[in-house]
């Protein structure tokens, strides 16, 4: 497929003449996730990828309900209900019989503030991937299949990338979005420190299978030195997803038909013809992993290239797709001059540590030492010790919304929140007061009575849904806003209720 051309407009970021703005190499979630969010700002995006076509697995099935928020404001998260579907109650087997069902998620409340808490919406990722690159194609951009980075440069004014066939790329950024083993990392020199998380060998496939219902998450555990196997009816198709592990290190775990059939008549009931089809296999090392640093100058690592996780927390895509929307405006404000370069100098630092922390957490999931649910739901993340937030207030409880947190949903005078941030402006919210001295910012100016979940005051929501700024007044806000690519606009005449 031929790479989507754009029509070329200038930047202040530099008098390089370059072929894109933004680089991506890879076509995953975390690729396609930054072109979607790229393309809705008008920036030139090229997104690569070496395979001639989509992934076809349903690895990362699980979007957790940040994801969801995430997917809300791309614009993709109808398609995303539509596509997927809640995770069955899992069922455990012993000598073909049910023992008994395991619930493996805590749900949590579903709240105004958290309207897509639960638990995750399943969804397998080749499917996910289809909804963002139908999503970029409907926003005017493609993907260039078939382009195997080969080699990567950079200089003071851009970056260059060289493919094993077709003409070098020249950009003014570029973001490595290619995987676990990604070129671009190895290109840059830049180091993964981790650890194995489980000694063994694991396998994860897409099958036809008869003799299992899709009402449940058939659970087989370990029996006679052998691993756990899980079968998992995938929503809208005739797949499962078959996930085991194995307890010898030295074991190869054959991928073929036969050889799955075999594992799937070893551990369970069914005999090896019920496995009527394998449509994709992949064999892993459960590995917990991060790269050294995200940013190497004008070359930014975002999900996998960034760090690796066990699947069993169901993080990796959804702290990928963090990622992406963690960079997206970053990139889009320094491209169109509307904040200095260093602004991008906060993506290591405020992804960083929350990758760490949810390394650690998928990994103490993965050996049994912490159940599914409030922490794996990626809501309470935030960014409060990030240098890009300010909190004015004073003598705050903990449990009150700061500055960094993630800016809760709702509705009060007739305005959905959601509906008001949704899109690639920032939203000038004064909650509970009728302050006159709001700043006139190029932000949408929203106006709502007092509301619990935020108490009262003045708060400037970045675009990707967190709260940059927070004040009792608007003191200070415009010096803020200048800072960080907030420019001067209309001031903000929005009544009660209303969105401006």
């Amino acid at each position: 497929m031929a790479a989507h051309t754009h029509e070329h407009k200038d930047t202040t970021d530099t008098g390089d003449t370059a072929d894109t703005d933004v680089l991506i190499v890879g076509a995953g979630p975390t690729g396609l996730a930054l072109a979607v969010d790229l393309a809705r700002r008008g920036v030139r995006a090229l997104v690569v990828e070496r395979a001639g076509e989509l992934f076809p697995g349903s690895r990362g099935k699980g979007i957790q309900p940040r994801t969801l928020e995430v997917f809300d404001d791309l614009g993709v998260l109808d398609a995303i209900r539509a596509g997927g579907g809640a995770y069955p109650v899992g069922m455990i087997w012993r000598d073909g019989a049910r023992l008994g069902e395991h619930r493996m998620f805590d749900e949590t409340e579903v709240t105004e503030a958290e309207p897509y808490a639960g638990v995750p919406w399943m969804v397998p990722q080749w499917r996910t991937q289809e909804i963002l690159f139908a999503r970029l194609e409907e926003l005017g951009g493609s993907v260039a299949f078939g382009r195997e980075l080969t080699g990567l440069s950079q200089d003071a004014d851009g970056v260059t990338a060289a493919f094993a066939s077709g003409a070098p790329v020249r950009a003014r950024y570029a973001v490595a979005a290619d995987g676990g083993r990604s070129a671009v990392r190895r290109a840059l020199g830049i180091g993964m420190t981790g650890e194995t998380v489980d000694p063994g060998p694991a396998i994860v496939a897409d099958l036809r299978i008869s003799g299992l219902d899709r009402d449940n998450w058939h659970v087989f555990p370990p029996a006679d030195g052998e691993g756990f196997l899980a079968i998992c009816p995938l929503p809208h198709t005739e797949d499962f997803q078959l996930a085991g592990g194995f307890e010898d290190p030295a074991a190869e775990p054959d991928l073929s038909l036969d050889g799955i059939r075999k594992l799937v008549a070893t551990r369970t009931h069914l005999a090896a013809d019920d496995v009527t089809e394998v449509r994709w296999a992949s064999d892993f090392r459960p590995r917990a992993a991060m790269a050294d640093r995200f940013r190497q100058g004008r070359v930014f690592l975002a999900g996998d290239a960034a760090h690796v996780h066990s699947p069993a927390g169901g993080q990796g895509l959804n702290t990928s797709v963090q990622d992406a929307y963690n960079l997206g405006w970053k990139l889009a404000a320094v491209l169109r001059g509307e904040a200095p370069g260093s602004l991008l100098d906060s993506y290591e630092e405020e992804r960083l540590p929350i990758v760490a922390h949810m390394l650690g957490l998928s990994t103490r999931v993965h050996r049994g030492e912490v159940r599914r649910g409030t922490a794996t739901q990626q809501l309470g993340l935030g960014y409060r010790n990030s240098s890009l937030v300010r909190e004015t207030r004073e003598g705050l409880p903990e449990d009150a919304l700061h500055a960094g947190d993630r800016a809760p949903d709702g509705t009060r005078g007739g305005v959905r929140l959601f509906d008001a941030f949704r899109g690639p402006h920032w939203t000038l919210l004064a909650v509970g007061t009728d302050t006159t001295d709001l700043p006139g910012l190029a932000a949408r100016t929203v106006r709502i009575p007092a509301y619990e979940a935020y108490g009262t005051g003045v708060f400037l929501v970045r675009p990707d849904g967190y709260v940059g700024w927070a004040g009792e007044t608007a003191e200070g806000l415009a010096e803020y806003a200048a800072g960080v690519g907030v420019g001067p606009g209309v001031a903000g005449q929005a009544v009660s209720g209303a969105v401006g």
